[in-house]
């Protein structure tokens, strides 16, 4: 493989104070320097890659860029002895799809520190099933239990529970045997929420309660909040005594109307899980539990929970997730076989 080698990638371009997505013809020679050269084989849409797909700076700083914080697929060309030409690998965050160009393309350049080896024995296509959603599910529910949470504690509360995390986050909980009550917007989703194990549905208003208390009922055990804002604060408002909020995500809003009397009248534990830096050995730690001990809890899920597209598609699905129209999992195909 030469430099003037050309794949396709998805390129987002600034044009007249609009963002404009199309497919295009890139070279090897556009990639910026790095240990590990990947022929891309699957990537997925996360909200932050729709974020960067439509100029958002805050994710984003230099257009155009291709996004894509997620790939697996195969070295292709390696400067270090760790990775040789043929290894099945994964890379995931850092700062891949973000200011580094990503997923969405078929080659991808990355330091050797952003590589992981594929677990076995998932395949490509599964490693992308669960993906950064997965990996981060997985984080909440870990945390969850490492802090001592047990099923007959009560019952878990998932936020954003539609999206790829949550829906994660309920059917591996439900899975582990806790009751699991889904917040979701979408009414047209609680059979879908219920398929996968959940117990409960409340809509957001329910899960907000009465935004002006400083404290409300107690009710959850333990929480997996993905949105943040009025929704988070509802959620922690209504953690029962000693119990434990994750919080991973900011698509409601970054904002935290709170008081402190949860943390101090009931000892509440809110802990941040972040993917984006994750180690390394905290990433090997996760992905050997999603690969091992927390595969059976899986097949049937990612299954019902994902759908394949090619990078054609990629554009009109970064304006259905960004409209609130996806669920679960979308798993971009770059293999070049018809999807």
């Amino acid at each position: 493989m030469n430099k003037t080698t050309t794949f396709r990638a998805l390129v987002v371009r600034e044009e007249g104070g609009s963002f404009q997505r199309a497919v295009e013809e890139r070279r090897i020679a556009d990639l910026p320097p790095g240990d590990v050269l990947i022929r891309v084989h699957f990537s997925s849409l996360n909200y932050k890659d729709a974020l960067s797909a439509s100029g958002n700076r805050g994710v984003t700083k230099k257009y155009p860029h291709t996004p894509g914080i997620d790939a697996v697929g195969v070295v292709a060309a390696s400067t270090v002895p760790q990775f040789t030409e043929g290894d099945e690998v994964v890379c995931m965050c850092y700062d891949l799809g973000m200011n580094t160009p990503g997923g969405f393309g078929e080659y991808i350049r990355v330091p050797a520190g952003w590589v992981l080896p594929k677990p076995e024995p998932l395949s490509l296509y599964e490693a992308m099933q669960i993906g950064t959603a997965g990996f981060t599910a997985a984080q909440c529910v870990d945390k969850l239990l490492a802090l001592g949470l047990r099923p007959e504690q009560g019952p878990v509360l998932v936020t954003g529970a539609t999206g790829g995390v949550g829906s994660l986050a309920c059917a591996l909980l439900a899975k582990l045997g806790f009751a699991v009550t889904a917040v979701t917007g979408k009414e047209s989703e609680h059979d879908f929420l219920r398929q996968l194990g959940c117990t409960a549905v409340l809509n957001r208003q329910q899960a907000i309660g009465r935004a002006s208390a400083a404290l409300l009922r107690e009710r959850w055990a333990g929480v997996v909040d993905t949105v943040g804002g009025e929704i988070l604060a509802g959620a922690i408002k209504t953690t029962q005594y000693g119990g434990i909020v994750t919080c991973c995500g900011n698509a409601a809003s970054g904002e935290l109307p709170l008081t402190v009397y949860p943390f101090i009248l009931r000892g509440v534990s809110l802990v941040g899980i972040d993917s984006a830096e994750c180690p390394l050995s905290r990433r090997e730690e996760i992905w050997a539990k999603l690969a091992g001990p927390w595969r059976t809890a899986l097949p049937d899920t990612l299954k019902q929970l994902s759908v394949r597209i090619d990078l054609d598609q990629v554009s009109e699905a970064v304006d259905a997730m960004l409209a609130g129209q996806i669920r679960g999992r979308i798993v971009v195909d770059l293999t070049g076989e018809k999807v």
